[in-house]
């Protein structure tokens, strides 16, 4: 396979990177134990869902080694790191624990240190199995790399089946208007606009603002079919309840995503006329290795949340990669390609041309329960409805 990129609107540029420290030949593991540094964010602003990715992760090893942590004779020899949401730091301590000898790369709950370490895992020739971070741009940027969560694209796909054929529709992107929501606009622009045929309009909002009953307005003057709504930060709660007040739920089906447990709250009164797109929710699936995971988190009175799955996952793959390939990284991802296996969400292939990972995901609601906001399956997608273009 040769390094590709999704092109267009969706495509985030990779960033320059630096190889600190390359290895001038392929990083070995000892014959009877592999190295495997997970690398995440458990400080920073995206520190909760880097410690669900590194829970879930010791989860799935646990499972996939029915508790011995061994691979055959092989022994997984585990370690945690903190990235902070950082790329120097990340880049600083993946180079750090290459020259120690760590041949597996995992997590990273940033796209912005992913993309950094993608690059360094090609050319250390170590294998990278990516977390939450969604960026478009890991899918097919190298032999080496793989994912263990959705892109964005699949978050798109999973908005787009609230209304199905979205040829002549209207649709408003509410976003706030830095980085973060000018991709989203972009993003839903080259999805619901150019491929699907809908009419895209942005609504894009100043971050410092505090009032959002003209934007609500704006929105309710133009009458879209659906209103995308793509939000980060404290001005969540605010935003939420000027939409209820001025009635846009009324007049549009409103579609945003299903976060982490703890901010349901911030939906307040809106929150039970949401259609939410979903990665993963505890509710979603019953099968084998989502038991697990509950089970294993239950111990310390943690329900499954977004990111446990990604980690859970990725433990999976690693399991796979040194069952198949042993503790020769480049072998370890050909047994990755095309392997098809049972995820906490369901049936997950990894596409062997671009390593996209294939895999299910959900539409949602929040429902009153004990005075509490609780996510409901609407409709499990399958990986089919929901498949990204192939990397090019």
């Amino acid at each position: 396979m040769t390094p590709r990129r999704l092109t267009g609107a969706l495509a985030a540029a990779a960033l320059t990177v630096t190889a600190l420290g390359a290895c001038a030949a392929p990083a070995e593991s000892s014959a009877d134990t592999v190295k495997v540094g997970v690398l995440t964010s458990t400080s920073g602003l995206l520190s909760s869902y880097g410690r669900q990715y590194s829970d879930g992760f010791a989860a799935g090893l646990d499972y996939a080694t029915d508790g011995t942590g061994k691979v055959g004779d092989i022994t997984v020899e585990v370690t945690y790191h903190d990235d902070a949401g950082e790329p120097e730091k990340a880049t600083s301590t993946a180079t750090g624990i290459i020259g120690d000898g760590y041949t597996i790369l995992a997590g990273t709950a940033s796209s912005g240190v992913a993309t950094q370490l993608a690059p360094l895992a090609e050319q250390n020739q170590i294998l990278y199995i990516g977390g939450p971070a969604a960026t478009d741009a890991m899918t097919g940027i190298n032999d080496f790399t793989f994912r263990s969560g959705r892109q964005t694209y699949q978050d798109l796909l999973a908005a787009q089946s609230f209304l199905g054929d979205l040829e002549g529709k209207k649709i408003l992107v509410l976003a706030q208007d830095y980085a973060f929501g000018q991709d989203n606009v972009a993003a839903a622009e080259k999805v619901f606009g150019e491929e699907g045929g809908a009419d895209v309009e942005p609504v894009l909002v100043p971050l410092d603002t505090t009032d959002f009953t003209p934007f609500a307005r704006q929105i309710t003057d133009a009458k879209p079919d659906m209103l995308f709504v793509a939000w980060a930060g404290d001005t969540a709660s605010n935003m939420w309840q000027t939409l209820d007040q001025q009635k846009v739920f009324d007049s549009t089906k409103v579609v945003t995503g299903l976060a982490e447990r703890v901010g349901y709250e911030t939906f307040g009164a809106a929150g039970t006329k949401i259609d939410f797109l979903s990665h993963y929710f505890a509710e979603a699936t019953d099968n084998e290795p989502a038991t697990a995971l509950a089970a294993a988190l239950a111990k310390d009175d943690i329900t499954p949340d977004i990111f446990h799955t990604d980690g859970f996952t990725a433990a999976q793959m690693v399991v796979r990669a040194i069952a198949e390939g042993g503790t020769d990284p480049a072998a370890m991802a050909k047994a990755l390609e095309g392997w098809t296996f049972t995820s906490p969400k369901g049936e997950s292939t990894v596409r062997a041309s671009d390593h996209a990972l294939l895999q299910p995901m959900f539409q949602a609601r929040l429902v009153e329960k004990d005075g509490a906001l609780v996510p409901e399956l609407v409709t499990a997608l399958t990986s089919d409805d929901v498949t990204p273009p192939e990397a090019k």
